[in-house]
């Protein structure tokens, strides 16, 4: 299937949140996980998504129409070490607290994990909050190209253990394409629940 993704809307308060009628799957991660650059080897183009060397370039919600399936990819901020003042990331965390609590429109959150990691604090911490919610979890283990099959395979186990899946979460590289189609079948399998 042919798909276009389109940015159509960029959030940076809380004001400017409005209620789309389409489904939305949102897209979280620590800062320099891969959001811009899935966002952009799914769009099939480079600079769809602003992608920097300085972790936490992403700090507004960025609404992806993805057509013709009809729903939205939100990407939201990334946490953890981005370069910014308290102040600011408390910013943030307002704003996807107000995007994410009682919006019946999110299907699943689809939460980047670096295939290169251990599983981390604030990636367990951000899988509870969202199954505290009662949201279902889509997790990708991004940059998949880089470690060997026997580390990703102990990672996939690692995360579907900790996260209570029957599936264990999708390998993805936006470098190499791994796992694309397998992570747009999902993508469309949870919009459409």
């Amino acid at each position: 299937m042919n798909r276009t993704i389109e940015l159509v809307k960029t959030i940076y308060e809380i004001k400017q949140l409005e209620d789309f009628d389409e489904p939305q799957i949102a897209l979280a991660g620590r800062s320099n996980v891969g959001k811009s650059s899935l966002v952009n080897r799914l769009a099939g183009r480079k600079k769809l998504a602003k992608i920097s060397s300085t972790p936490g370039k992403t700090r507004s919600l960025n609404y992806y129409r993805v057509e013709p399936d009809g729903f939205f990819l939100v990407d939201l901020p990334g946490y953890g070490y981005a370069k910014c003042s308290k102040v600011e990331r408390a910013k943030w965390a307002k704003l996807i607290e107000a995007y994410m609590v009682n919006n019946n429109r999110i299907k699943a959150v689809a939460v980047l994990l670096d295939s290169r990691l251990t599983p981390q604090k604030l990636d367990l911490e951000l899988t509870s909050y969202l199954r505290g919610m009662g949201i279902p979890i889509i997790p990708i283990l991004t940059k998949s190209d880089k470690p060997k099959q026997r580390e990703r395979a102990k990672l996939q186990n690692q995360w579907q253990d900790i996260l209570q899946l029957t599936k264990a979460p999708i390998l993805f590289s936006s470098k190499t394409g791994l796992g694309e189609d397998k992570l747009w079948d999902t993508l469309a399998e949870f919009a459409n629940s």
